[in-house]
């Protein structure tokens, strides 16, 4: 698959699992003057029960994940854990910008990095950072949806991701979500108004 050229802005908003990344997503989407429309990312983990495919994530089998890598269909991609891929496909973005719409992605860390490197004019990268690791660790214990152990690979993981926080266009801190969502706002709103060279 050719690669793509950019018909619109590419909004990304990465962080360490349970840093309200989702939150302001979700926020941003609904104000409608921002023409916004949500990548929905492809991955190879379960589906767990209250998700519906092609409205979460597009969820594919391992093997079927890896033969769309060979064929060169996504625009990131990254092996989180072993045989648990997530990615963006190419054909998603492409269906966004076909309805005139920004896209905005809420992804992890190096997928971010990586769409801000290929698309460096049209992309704001945005890092959401949690107010220390002891919250995100409280966060993530309240969604009550994952093991302990599972939690302490994403606080291990967080420590790693919080480093990469200065490669971003800028840090949001979310320690008072109303604040954090204002900030979003205004950085997206700007972004998107500023005209292209």
């Amino acid at each position: 698959m050719k690669d793509i050229t950019p018909q619109g802005k590419l909004i990304v908003f990465s962080a360490p699992s349970g840093s309200g990344k989702t939150t302001l997503v979700r926020h941003l989407l609904q104000q409608e003057e921002l023409n916004l429309e949500f990548s929905i990312s492809a991955t190879s983990r379960e589906k767990r029960d209250n998700e519906t495919d092609g409205k979460d994530y597009y969820f594919l089998d391992a093997q079927a994940f890896k033969n769309r890598i060979k064929n060169d269909e996504f625009l990131e991609w990254e092996e989180v854990y072993r045989d648990n891929f997530y990615g963006t496909l190419k054909t998603e973005v492409k269906r966004i910008w076909a309805n005139g719409k920004n896209v905005i992605f809420d992804i992890d860390v190096s997928g971010g990095l990586r769409i801000k490197r290929k698309f460096p004019e049209q992309t704001i990268a945005i890092f959401v950072k949690p107010p220390s690791i002891d919250e995100l660790k409280i966060r993530l214990k309240k969604r009550q949806t994952e093991t302990n152990d599972k939690i302490n690979m994403r606080i291990a993981k967080a420590s790693a991701e919080l480093a990469t926080a200065p490669l971003f266009d800028v840090i949001v801190i979310n320690d008072d979500l109303d604040k954090a969502i204002e900030e979003s706002y205004k950085l997206v709103s700007d972004f998107i108004n500023t005209p292209e060279d």
